[in-house]
Parts: structure tokens; C-alpha cells; sequence
């Protein structure tokens, strides 16, 4: 049985203050359009709302949902943990509810948002969802769903999910529903998840067209035969088989019935959600010969309705398989009895299910690489590297875990130790393996490393001049300014030798408020012997120098800088390296998402500066 309970306020833990203002300068305004359009639409309040056009304000506190499910065996799989097609079905039911408690009238899914599933849940657990209105828009409006599992002997609780679905009014005939707004924000969550509600919103509106930009980057690598994985083009891994995935096809048929439909008379999103993970989880079984575990979702996206009488059917087919995991993308079409015979389906659904292998033993071989026989096959297979891209991406932008100080006490007396470690870390990151390639343009190549929480970018640039003249000019970063605009301002502030020098920089704001500014440790190594790389390395560091400033914000870098390689008298490969932190990340945020080019521009001015023929030095 269903325990349902609406709470006034929730628990709520603080957050860094730069998460809430991400990326109000990033994303473009063609969603002003967007909006401006959807709003010309015919529409008509929602019970509550007031008339359009009148100064009556209604209080709309965002009530709290909670679900309490205790894991019986009906709910699991064969080996005794939770279906994860049932725990999409409760997700969705709490999540509806919730948007329900706010609007005031039934309401249906739009969308749901990537799920990651970070904990297994097994029978004899208690299973907690929490769901709340983040935010109302005009005529749709964002959820936020929660999900925690408990162990009843020790009372111990731990995240499983987060989840953000997108719900609108059920619209009576064809007018669109206006929605009230969210009001009587209380506590700092709250006002953080209203902000980066919209933020999410802007990200769901521009995901199609940063699809199709980074799909055109990847049909370049694909006809360029570019590194995808270590140095063995885009379709193999070195030392694994390939293999087509055309055996994986699934494809299974489903008759609605009346315990399948909500209390609308359509049928249950839940449902629909739980048919399609199981048949996508058949497909992954085709692949490996073992029972997969689910790890995320890729936005369930619901194109049309169904009701009870309709068959509906889902294909499966796994698109890609990765180093660890695989894609398997999931259709769904519905037919009455009508379209069932003439075979005219509608297609109301698709979503695509990440998995991993359950156990992995360390004597298994090595997932085999995905190959493509057909035109098709090659769409779904880059398509599916680009949705893998944008899933990093935003689990990276929109992420709220608090990052721990990064900055080290630096002195005279302990420079020599900072210096070899920050030349080290630098080495160690530019030696990690599978870095993907991400765009390739005349003589810039961009490649993205991922390890669990830590995100890695490598930019390369073939440059027409001496290695020496490389090193000389980015060892000094008060020319920065000249070829990098994020760059307002560099002084030097101290110097241990001629090998390690602290400075203070000061960036270009990236939310429209304040400076930002860095007290940076750079080390500087020329090559012990021949084949060896000149290093700049860079790293934050404090000094009683420089306190922190009024009206700046301080940011923080952990590992970043230059690998020159020489390739010839007057020619070399300068290799930037950076492991991305909050303080970073909203200037690169754009390239990782696909809809900004800002580090290949950058790279181009690097790349004319350091070709100048005339060196100028800035005092």
C-alpha cells in the first residue's frame, strides 16, 4: 500500500553561492524567442491563477510529497533488488502528485530529466521519494524528485537518485493552462532549486540544437578517423573485438488495460517507463550473456499520449557500447485498433537506458567495441557518443556538491615541495589514458577526460615556431591578456627563483557581478634531455601577500598548464591541460554542452600570438 504525506517544509543543507548564477551569461537568449512565441498561445488560467493581466498574487508555498515503500519481493529482480522499471513507476506517481498539489488540476509528464542511480536498493529496505514544485513557468513546470533508501535495523539513510521531471496543466479542448508562480520561498534549497530550475529549463530548450552541433563534430572526427579511445580511430579500442549489435534488437508488444491508466484515462507514464527499462534491460542481456545493472537514464521524453485499448510496442536496440558501459535506445509506438491493422503507429515515446555489466570479474575480457553495417547503425552509434557528451556535460554544470578549499599555504621555505608537486600533477594528468576526442579543427584538436567526479580537458595546437619561443612566451602570464579575454590583469606578487614565481591574476566575471581572481604558484621546467617536453605548471597557492578582496571572488585552480613539445626547428606541439573545478568551469561549460566554441577561439589567438614575429613584453 501507497503512505503518502504532504509536508509543509523539508530538510535543507546549504550551497556554495557560485552554483546559483551558473550560467546566466552563457546561455544564449534564443530562448527569449521561444518564450516570447509560447506565450501567444492560446491559454487559460489554472485554478488558483490569477486572471491574466490583474495584480492578484496567491500564496503557493512548494508543498512537499513523500512516498514510503517498503521493498517487498513482488518489487525486485531475481537477484533480490528493487526493479528499476517499479521505482520509475513510484517516481513518477509521487512527482505527478506534487505537481497536482501545486497547480491545483490533473497534470500530466512531459519529460524526466538524466537520472544517475548512485545506491541498490534490496528487499527489506524502506524506499523514501520526496517530491516538491521547484518552479512554475507559464504553462509548464519543473519537479524535483529525491529518492533515499533506508535500512530498518540501523536507521541509516542514503541517497539513491535525483531526479527533475517537467509536468504541465491537462489542458481542457486546446487551450494551453497558465500556471500560478511558486511563492513563499523559505529556506536557501529552496531558492537554490527555484534558480537552477531555470537554468535547467534553458539547457532541456537548447539540448536538440546542441545535439545537432556536436553530432556535425563527431561525423568530422568519424571521417577523419580521429582518436576517440587511446590512438585506435573512432569505432575500436586497441586489444578488444567488435562486434554488431544488430542481434540485441528487441522488440516486445503490450496490451493497456484498465490497471494500467492513471486517474487521467491515460496510460500510466510510470507504466510506460517500466515496460520500456524492461525492455531495454532484455537487450543489454543479448549483449554481455549476464543480467546488466542499470546506471542512468537519458531523459524519458514523452511526444504523445495513450489510453487504455492501444497496443503499444517498444523496440530496443543497443546503439553503443562504451569502455564500461553501453547505450541501449528504446522506442515506443502505440496503435488502436485502427492504426493496428493499417500498421500507422504513433510514436510517443523514447528515452535511452545507460547499463553496466552487475560484477565484473578481473580475469573477464574486455567489453568488445561496437561496429555499424548500415547508415542507421552509424547515426545511433555517434548519436550515442554525442548524448554521452551532453550527459557529462550537465551532470558537471548542474551539480551542487560542495568542493572542499583547493588553495595551499605557499612560503619560501616549502616552495621546492610545491614546485615538484605541482609539476608532477601536471605530469600524471597529461599521462592518463582514453581522453576523447571532442572537435578537431585546422590545427586545434580538443579532447575531454572523465573519472567519476574529476573532469579533464586537453587542447593541442600545432604551432609554426620554435619550442623555446613557445615556452618563453606562456611562461609569463602577464601576456596572457594579449591573446586569452577571460584575462583582465596579471602581477607578479612572489619569487622563490627564476623557476617558481606566485601571481595574481584577475578574470573577466562569469556571472555578471563580480571579478574573479587567482593567487597562482607557476613552476617552469626546460627539458632534462632531448624529446622531453618544456613544462609550465600552475596550481593555487595563498600568500599573506594577497588577501582576499572586497568585492572579488576568489577562484581556485587544481591542476593546470602547458606540455611544448618539439616537432622540428620552427615548429612545436603546445598542449594545454586543465582539470576543471567550480571556479572553471563556466568557462569552458559552453564547449563541454556543445553550444559555444570559446577554447578553440581561444586557442586560435594563442596560436597568432605566439607566431608573431614581433615579441612585446607588458610591464
Amino acid at each position: 500500500m501507497e503512505a503518502v504525506e504532504v509536508k509543509m517544509n523539508g530538510r535543507t543543507k546549504t550551497q556554495r553561492d557560485i552554483k546559483r548564477t551558473l550560467f546566466l551569461e552563457l546561455v544564449p537568449c534564443v530562448y527569449r524567442d521561444q518564450e516570447r512565441k509560447g506565450s501567444q498561445a492560446a491559454t487559460v488560467p489554472a485554478r488558483g491563477a490569477p486572471p491574466p493581466g490583474s495584480n492578484q498574487r496567491q500564496a503557493a508555498a512548494p508543498l512537499e510529497v513523500q512516498m514510503c515503500q517498503s521493498i517487498l519481493p513482488c518489487h525486485a529482480d531475481h537477484q533480490g533488488l528493487l526493479s528499476a522499471g517499479q521505482l520509475l513507476k513510484w517516481m513518477d506517481t509521487t512527482a505527478c502528485l506534487a505537481a497536482e498539489r501545486h497547480a491545483g488540476i490533473s497534470c500530466v509528464t512531459v519529460s524526466m530529466d538524466d537520472i544517475q542511480f548512485e545506491e541498490a536498493v534490496r528487499v527489506g529496505q524502506v524506499i523514501i521519494i520526496k517530491a516538491r514544485c521547484n518552479r512554475a513557468f507559464t504553462t509548464s513546470m519543473e519537479v524535483g524528485i529525491r529518492v533515499s533508501v533506508e535500512d530498518v535495523l540501523t536507521g541509516v539513510q542514503r541517497t539513491v537518485c535525483v531526479g527533475f521531471s517537467t509536468f504541465v496543466g491537462k489542458p481542457v479542448g486546446s487551450q494551453k493552462v497558465i500556471l500560478r508562480p511558486v511563492e513563499n520561498l523559505c529556506s536557501e534549497e529552496e531558492q537554490l532549486q527555484h534558480s537552477l530550475a531555470s537554468e535547467r529549463r534553458r539547457l532541456r530548450l537548447y539540448n536538440d540544437e546542441a545535439f545537432s552541433s556536436l553530432l556535425r563534430d563527431y561525423q568530422i572526427l568519424q571521417r577523419s578517423n580521429l582518436n576517440l579511445h587511446g590512438s585506435n580511430g573512432l569505432g575500436l579500442r586497441k586489444d578488444t573485438p567488435s562486434l554488431t549489435t544488430e542481434n540485441t534488437r528487441v522488440e516486445s508488444t503490450e496490451l493497456v488495460l484498465p490497471p494500467h491508466a492513471n486517474h487521467h484515462g491515460n496510460t500510466f507514464g510510470g507504466q510506460i517507463m517500466a515496460w520500456m527499462e524492461n525492455t531495454a534491460t532484455v537487450a543489454a542481456c543479448r549483449l554481455w550473456g549476464c543480467y546488466p545493472t542499470l546506471r542512468s537514464v537519458d531523459m524519458f521524453r514523452f511526444r504523445g499520449p495513450s489510453s487504455v485499448g492501444d497496443r503499444l510496442v517498444f523496440k530496443a536496440l543497443v546503439n553503443n557500447i562504451f569502455q564500461n558501459s553501453v547505450e541501449v535506445g528504446v522506442r515506443v509506438e502505440a496503435y488502436n485498433c485502427q492504426e493496428w491493422t493499417e500498421g500507422k503507429p504513433r510514436h510517443i515515446n523514447s528515452a535511452f537506458l545507460i547499463y553496466q555489466q552487475a560484477s565484473t570479474p578481473d580475469d573477464a575480457p574486455a567489453s568488445p567495441t561496437a561496429t555499424f553495417t548500415t547508415q542507421d547503425g552509424e547515426r545511433r552509434y555517434l548519436a550515442a557518443i554525442v548524448r554521452k557528451r551532453i550527459r557529462m556535460a550537465r551532470k558537471h554544470i548542474l551539480s551542487c556538491k560542495e568542493e572542499g578549499p583547493l588553495s595551499v599555504p605557499w612560503t619560501k621555505s616549502n616552495q621546492v615541495y610545491l614546485g615538484y608537486n605541482n609539476v608532477a600533477a601536471l605530469t600524471v594528468l597529461a599521462g592518463k589514458q582514453d581522453w576523447e576526442a571532442s572537435s578537431l579543427h585546422d590545427r586545434i584538436s580538443v579532447y575531454v577526460h572523465e573519472e567519476t567526479e574529476l573532469l579533464c580537458l586537453r587542447v593541442e595546437m600545432e604551432v609554426t615556431t620554435s619550442a623555446l619561443h613557445a615556452f618563453t612566451s606562456l611562461a609569463d602570464p602577464c601576456l596572457r591578456p594579449q591573446w586569452d579575454r577571460h584575462y583582465l590583469s596579471c602581477k607578479e606578487v612572489e619569487r622563490a627563483d627564476e623557476e617558481e614565481v606566485v601571481y595574481h591574476i584577475t578574470c573577466s566575471p562569469n556571472d555578471g557581478d563580480r571579478i574573479q581572481d587567482f593567487v597562482i604558484l607557476l613552476s617552469k621546467r626546460q627539458p632534462c634531455k632531448d624529446g622531453d617536453p618544456y613544462v609550465i605548471a600552475e596550481r593555487s597557492v595563498t600568500v599573506t601577500t594577497v588577501p582576499p578582496r572586497e568585492g572579488f571572488r576568489c577562484g581556485e585552480i587544481q591542476c593546470v598548464g602547458f606540455l611544448i613539445h618539439t616537432l622540428g626547428p620552427n615548429s612545436c606541439r603546445v598542449c594545454y591541460y586543465s582539470q576543471v573545478t567550480s571556479s572553471m568551469l563556466p568557462y569552458v561549460a559552453g564547449d563541454l554542452a556543445g553550444w559555444s566554441k570559446s577554447m578553440e577561439e581561444t586557442a586560435h589567438a594563442c596560436i597568432g600570438f605566439l607566431e608573431r614575429d614581433v615579441f612585446t613584453t607588458i610591464l
